[in-house]
């Protein structure tokens, strides 16, 4: 159930702030480079896709709060000796790891994904002599992890299957003899023919088949991103199935749970069909802890080039991915505004808890340069988040996504 906050804001610091879906001015390139990592980083050329079906030994590592999917960037700030030995040595083989989300209670098999990296600085720290690692990695492919154990240095080694990537055959490919789809049989059934004209020659009528074509439900979903934002610039999206499902799983305001559900299913059909229904049902986003309403699903909107949700990695090394939005509400500042290590240049950050349980939430950024749009916004964290699901009526079972 959704708790709502009606207490009204007395403090300017916690104003509703920006009018929804106003111009964005500023470069969205330059939160997806992550600069706050330094200038000085080595770019590492290759790409590494294993066999789907294969059989791997992986170092793995496990992150809190963090859940990665095929496509996504991620930044690392890495300096236990383990860690950073086992990235040293996977920079002489394919530059591959295994990366887990931790603390997930479930009974379900264990599903993380491969990250390649893409470049690398490893020096010693000046002041404390510690060896630190400053990692851009990318997430590849989906794995099931078989077994697993702690080497003597301390690394973290897993056994894993490669989750294979299947696809849907046309339901409809040999509904109708080429001899009498010649003789237009599609044609006189329906009037005009399109993909799905060749239902009318099978017992099913074509919106059966429609609601598993991926054409069709990316487009639907594609209408629901902009009923959430018009300003969303669709041509940033993939247009591939697959890394079109890949891309909203890491961009719609998830819990770990369904994320990693998402990861769970082999077909990029299924994945689409569920996360279309995630975002038909999702009415606003709530703090995790207690409930509280936080935010409308249409305050959500893009800072990045890669979407409303960023994974950044903060100097003690915690990773955390970031949504942003124009407004939230029910969140109170902590500390004075900061521009050290900004996550997005030209802005400074205050933190922000929640104001009914104290839970932290995430950052309010606010411009430091001129003529900078917006001239606020709200990055919260998706691990604090959970999405607000619209129940049919009180009593029934609990609802789940369609797939």
């Amino acid at each position: 159930m959704i708790q709502d906050d009606t207490t009204e804001d007395e403090e300017e610091e916690e104003e509703e702030g920006a009018i929804h879906n106003q111009e964005v001015v500023y470069d969205r390139s330059l939160p997806g480079a992550h600069s706050y990592l330094g200038d000085d980083l080595q770019d590492v050329s290759g790409r590494t896709i294993h066999d789907e079906d294969s059989y791997l030994t992986l170092p793995l590592l496990a992150l809190p709060g963090v859940v990665l999917t095929p496509g996504q960037t991620i930044p690392l700030h890495l300096f236990e000796p383990s860690v950073v030995s086992m990235v040293r040595h996977i920079l002489t083989t394919d530059r591959t790891f295994g990366l887990l989300t931790a603390r997930v209670n479930s009974d379900e098999p264990v599903i993380g994904t491969t990250a390649e990296i893409l470049a690398v600085k490893d020096e010693e720290d000046d002041r404390s002599g510690v060896s630190v690692v400053r990692v851009k990695a990318i997430g590849r492919q989906r794995f099931q992890v078989l077994e697993s154990r702690r080497q003597v240095d301390g690394m973290l080694m897993g056994k894993v299957l490669i989750l294979p990537e299947s696809q849907l055959c046309d339901a409809l490919e040999g509904a109708v003899a080429p001899s009498l789809r010649r003789r237009g049989v599609t044609l006189r059934s329906t009037g005009k023919f399109n993909k799905l004209s060749s239902a009318y020659a099978t017992s099913l009528p074509p919106w059966v088949y429609k609601q598993y074509d991926a054409d069709d439900l990316m487009q639907r979903l594609r209408c629901e991103l902009l009923s959430w934002n018009d300003h969303l610039d669709l041509r940033s999206i993939p247009e591939d199935a697959s890394q079109f499902s890949f891309w909203l799983a890491s961009n719609l305001p998830l819990d770990d749970g369904q994320k990693l559900r998402l990861l769970r299913l082999h077909c990029s059909v299924q994945r689409l069909r569920c996360e279309l229904s995630l975002m038909q049902r999702c009415s606003a986003l709530c703090c995790k802890n207690c409930a509280l309403r936080i935010a409308e699903k249409k305050d959500v909107f893009c800072m990045a080039d890669e979407g409303p949700i960023g994974a950044y990695v903060n100097p003690g090394g915690h990773v955390h991915e970031t949504l942003t939005l124009y407004k939230a509400q029910g969140l109170t500042l902590i500390g004075r505004p900061s521009t050290e290590n900004s996550w997005f240049p030209g802005y400074a950050w205050t933190i922000l808890q929640c104001r009914n349980c104290m839970q932290h939430m995430g950052w309010k950024f606010n411009a430091v340069k001129g003529k900078l749009k917006p001239e606020k916004f709200w990055g919260l964290c998706r691990s604090s988040l959970i999405p607000g699901i619209l129940e049919e009526s009180e009593g029934t079972e609990e609802w789940r996504p369609s797939m």
